[in-house]
């Protein structure tokens, strides 16, 4: 085998593996959108005051700092936290929290 027959399959191979690459590109980014999709649409169950709610808590905040950060009395807070937990069919924010967490661990089909 010559130097140019070395070199075209040598090429040949770059181009497959690259192909390769492109493909798996596809497939990521399809894979992000759905969990995109499934976080927005775990999101719209819930009212834009909850999901402001609900997303600090995913960040970590309690109920007392969520009241500080959105201004907002605590009556309102936890009625917004109760309001969640029914929708989501949850007992506690931690386990809301959980199961929008869980989103991304799973498989897709």
């Amino acid at each position: 085998m010559d130097q140019s027959e070395k070199l075209l399959m040598g090429i040949e191979n770059i181009l497959s593996v690259a192909s390769d690459l492109i493909d798996e590109v596809a497939r990521l980014k399809s894979v992000e959108e759905c969990k995109i999709l499934k976080e927005k649409i775990f999101m719209n169950q819930l009212t834009k005051a909850e999901q402001e709610v609900f997303a600090l808590a995913i960040d970590g905040h309690s109920i007392s700092e969520i009241q500080d950060i959105l201004h907002k009395e605590e009556y309102t807070i936890k009625n917004q936290k109760r309001s969640i937990l029914e929708k989501l069919n949850t007992s506690s924010m931690t386990e809301a929290v959980q199961q929008f967490l869980n989103l991304h661990r799973e498989p897709l089909q």
